[in-house]
């Protein structure tokens, strides 16, 4: 399995070795050593998401408060997306920047994402599945959301994406800086103390 730090801090690619012949093929998507030799720590899987999105669904911006926050390891299962990771830690040396990786039934790569990070996708392709390994099951009091079409933040769709289509939460999601005024984003000082409290368990 090959790795890729991304640009955005404690977030990684990983792109399987894939063994194919006239049966079809075999990949393994997961590697619990190769995540904790990266990140530090395992992943203690709480649960497991899927969503299936029509071509030009866009989820997100999405992220947990921390503590305790929610890591996520993503992958496509059929179709193609292209998956978004935003710093939203404030302090951190890239706050409000962003890095992205196309996710898809090819390549099959994976992305991982530390607690504090925002999360996006965007469907390009009908019946496009995604599945989410989690740290955290889902709480509706500290999940919260990022405007996906944000100026300040600045995320580029794929030009055949010219008209993204939000939930009705996701459309009402406050600005980056709304968040930060409101003081409803994580932080970089909690995100870090957080990552080494998981790493001093191992």
């Amino acid at each position: 399995m090959q790795t890729r730090e991304l640009n955005i801090p404690h977030a990684w690619e990983f792109t399987p070795e894939q063994h194919g012949d006239a049966r079809g093929v075999f990949f393994e998507f997961y590697r619990h050593e190769e995540l904790e030799r990266l990140v530090g720590h395992p992943l203690t899987l709480r649960q497991g998401n899927t969503s299936v999105s029509s071509k030009g669904v866009v989820r997100g911006i999405h992220y947990a408060l921390v503590p305790p926050g929610q890591a996520k390891y993503v992958t496509a299962f059929r179709g193609a997306f292209i998956d978004y990771i935003i710093d939203l830690r404030v302090g951190s040396p890239t706050f409000g920047t962003w890095d992205s990786v196309v996710l898809d039934d090819i390549d099959r790569r994976a992305v991982y994402l530390a607690e504090g990070l925002g999360h996006a996708i965007v469907s390009l392709t009908d019946d496009a599945t995604v599945s989410y390994l989690v740290s955290e099951v889902f709480n509706p009091t500290r999940e919260l959301a990022i405007d996906i079409l944000d100026p300040e933040i600045g995320l580029i769709f794929p030009p055949e994406i010219d008209a993204p289509i939000l939930s009705a939460k996701d459309s009402a999601a406050p600005t980056l800086a709304d968040a930060l005024a409101g003081g409803y984003l994580p932080t970089w000082q909690d995100s870090l103390s957080l990552y080494d409290s998981l790493e001093s368990k191992v």
